[in-house]
């Protein structure tokens, strides 16, 4: 099986990527009980080790084990997120709990943490070790520590059980959001109910519509290019009302509902935090974080609040007014905000968000991208048609170094919705750069996107909030592509999750830059570069109701906070586990509108799907560090090569060899400015943003 099983051959392909074009379903159920039994194999052969236990024979044996099943896994989660369909999900809920039983069985093996604990005991001061190791052992008796290898008796077996309870939670939570939106269509029959939708959501509109058998009709779905265009300019209130309900209680009160899969969610985690010896999850979550105790978060998130929450209401009070005057209702709706507000920031600043988007041609603007991170890394990319891809329409790149020439990795770039892909956008690894068996590879990265698709007579157009996201997503792929360190546990991006976000949200900030929007623009049909006073208007309104959107990242951070930080007893005595009643309740004090759709909560995958949970706050937290980082490293110029390359050595290069205050005092000289990002923002003292 093993020479006939893609998943289990060695790759031919170029940096020994997968072969998508020759992996079926039915590879995977083999290959993941070869991968088990090679891990178990591997793991016998550590334990019994004839010498004594020493780094290399017992953590570095360790950081190598289970490759087989790390990869074949890895794929297949990957799929399950970009190409999904109902077989592959089941496979992956029919082995999570094995699995599950198998690494909390390494977890709390006591002879096996006992060689782990005589490395710990005789070398984690050793002089010999380098950093990169100390960080390696570091972390290696941290995580069998805080996966219950102190534990003894009856609480090790429940740790198991909770964990192979948990195993199948968050796809089953990510599962039914996918279902959920997937089973909402709006299909509109009269030409009326699209009045103010620009043209080209008009298009993709009908193109739904015939692609679903429904000609001479137009078709919406909560996927956000078709969602997100119909609450911002369509005219029939109504419909907008329809569609942001909708968005609203997405896997809630339907056939996909979310409620109890948070509940059990919840419950476990207090459990297993309990049992480690923790207060509460967020407790056990944040000790591993640069902010290491909730009250921190509390804190900076109640400064935070501070500055947005009056800033906000202020905004909100000015929309009232601007909509009042236009002929709107008498009372301001939220699914009201995102049409007037466009039409406000027109009247303000005489700029539409869709008056950028000719300028933005995928093509261009993925060239002009590529060419950026060029110019402040000195990468290349070149597109690779080698490289087999699970969908038509990704392509493959390899990327180098523009002076050595040296292979630095391959990039993936998916980019259009299709039938079983999750929503959103995705940086993602189909393999780590580091160590495998005796050999540093080089990574393997993807970038997931869900932008405007192309239309019969038109190529794709981006509106600048998703030229925004491809900078994100690719700041997250240069931090993969460019580690350079030994083990690929502290490989980038592999960093705290309150650093994770600095190399991605950093980038956003260039795509403000006159440097950088030459370098992605060119009208599809003429080629112009952005206009001077398009390019004025687009920065002049960059805060547009900034206060509004902060506010609604601390509402996020906080109701994240409060599930982790609230005993699931005490939610079920106050609430009955009410999923609305409790976020309407903890959430109060940073919304601006009463709760008129379903919870958040139930579509929240970030919390309850996909690893942010206690660990929403990291937006803003490295909100802060993008703020102060940007400013150094364009202080003197726009591409200042020194600056930007010390930041590739500093911060990208590095993973997670040390602790990220330590790696980015070494890159800035100094801590971040906790003030930068409130002074970009304009909010500093109380200050307002740019309409109030």
């Amino acid at each position: 099986m093993t020479a006939l099983n893609p998943l289990l051959a060695p790759s031919s392909l170029p940096n020994h990527a997968p072969a998508f074009d020759r992996i079926k379903d039915e590879h995977y159920l083999p290959a993941i009980e070869e991968g088990l039994a090679q891990a178990k194999q591997e793991l016998a052969a550590i334990k019994a080790h004839p010498d004594a236990p020493n780094f290399e024979n017992t953590i570095v044996a360790l950081e190598v084990m289970g490759e087989t099943l790390s990869h074949v896994m890895e794929i297949l989660g990957n799929q399950i997120s970009a190409v999904a369909t109902p077989a592959l999900v089941d496979i992956k809920q029919t082995v999570a709990p094995q699995l599950a039983e198998f690494y909390s069985s390494v977890a709390m093996d006591e002879a096996l943490f006992s060689r782990i604990k005589a490395v710990w005991d005789k070398e984690h001061d050793s002089p010999a070790l380098t950093t990169e190791q100390k960080t390696l052992l570091k972390n290696t008796y941290d995580g069998f520590r805080r996966s219950g290898a102190l534990l003894s008796g009856k609480d090790k077996e429940r740790m198991m059980e909770i964990n192979i309870a948990a195993s199948t939670l968050g796809t089953a939570f990510n599962e039914n959001i996918k279902n959920s939106m997937e089973a909402f269509s709006l299909l509109i029959d009269k030409e009326a109910d699209l009045a103010g939708l620009p043209a080209d959501v008009i298009t993709a509109a009908k193109a739904r519509a015939e692609k679903k058998n429904h000609p001479g009709q137009w078709l919406f779905t909560l996927d956000y290019p078709s969602y997100g265009p119909f609450v911002t300019y369509a005219d029939n209130r109504a419909l907008r009302e329809k569609m942001w309900r909708a968005f609203g209680s997405r896997a809630w009160k339907d056939q996909y509902d979310n409620q109890d899969t948070i509940k059990q969610i919840v419950t476990l985690s207090y459990e297993s935090a309990n049992l480690l010896g923790y207060p509460t999850p967020a407790h056990f979550v944040l000790e591993d974080r640069m902010s290491e105790k909730p009250e921190t978060v509390f804190a900076f998130l109640g400064k935070l609040k501070d500055a947005y929450k009056d800033a906000a209401m202020r905004d909100l009070d000015a929309l009232k007014k601007f909509a009042a005057a236009h002929g709107g209702p008498s009372e301001i709706k939220p699914w009201d905000v995102a049409y007037y507000s466009e039409k406000m920031k027109e009247s303000v600043y005489g700029f539409s968000s869709e008056d950028l988007r000719p300028y933005f041609p995928l093509e261009k603007v993925l060239s002009g991208c590529f060419e950026h991170f060029s110019r402040q890394f000195g990468v290349v990319f070149a597109e690779n048609t080698a490289y087999p891809t699970w969908a038509a329409d990704v392509k493959a790149f390899d990327v180098t170094d523009k002076k050595t020439k040296a292979f630095i990795g391959t990039l993936y770039a998916d980019f259009h919705p299709r039938s079983g892909k999750k929503p959103g956008a995705w940086m993602t690894g189909y393999r780590s750069q580091g160590l495998f068996a005796d050999k540093v590879e080089r990574p393997i990265i993807a970038i997931v996107c869900n932008f405007t698709e192309p239309l019969p007579e038109k190529p794709s157009l981006l509106t600048h909030d998703e030229v925004l996201t491809l900078f994100h997503e690719m700041g997250h792929a240069m931090h993969g592509l460019l580690s350079d360190v030994t083990y690929r546990s502290l490989a980038s991006p592999n960093v705290k999750w309150d650093f994770v976000e600095l190399p991605s949200q950093v980038q956003e900030n260039w795509a403000y830059t006159r440097a950088t929007l030459d370098l992605i623009s060119g009208h599809w049909q003429t080629g112009e570069k952005i206009p001077d006073d398009l390019f004025r208007k687009l920065n002049d309104s960059k805060n547009f109701m900034v206060a509004s959107m902060g506010l609604r990242q601390v509402n996020l951070a906080t109701l994240d906070m409060l599930w982790y930080t609230t005993n699931p007893e005490e939610i079920e005595k106050k609430y009955g586990f009410d999923v609305f009643k409790f976020e309407e309740d903890v959430t109060k004090d940073t919304r601006l509108f009463p709760m008129l759709a379903g919870p958040t909560s139930t579509s929240f995958s970030h919390i309850f799907g996909g690893g942010y949970a206690s660990g929403y706050n990291s937006y803003k937290w490295a909100e802060v560090l993008d703020a102060d980082a940007f400013y150094y490293m364009t202080e003197n110029h726009v591409y200042d090569e020194e600056r930007l390359m010390k930041y590739r050595r500093e911060i990208l290069e590095r993973g997670g060899t040390e602790h990220p205050a330590i790696l980015y005092r070494n890159f800035r000289g100094q801590d971040a400015d906790p003030d930068a990002l409130l002074r970009r923002e304009g909010l500093l003292d109380g200050a307002t943003s740019k309409v109030a």
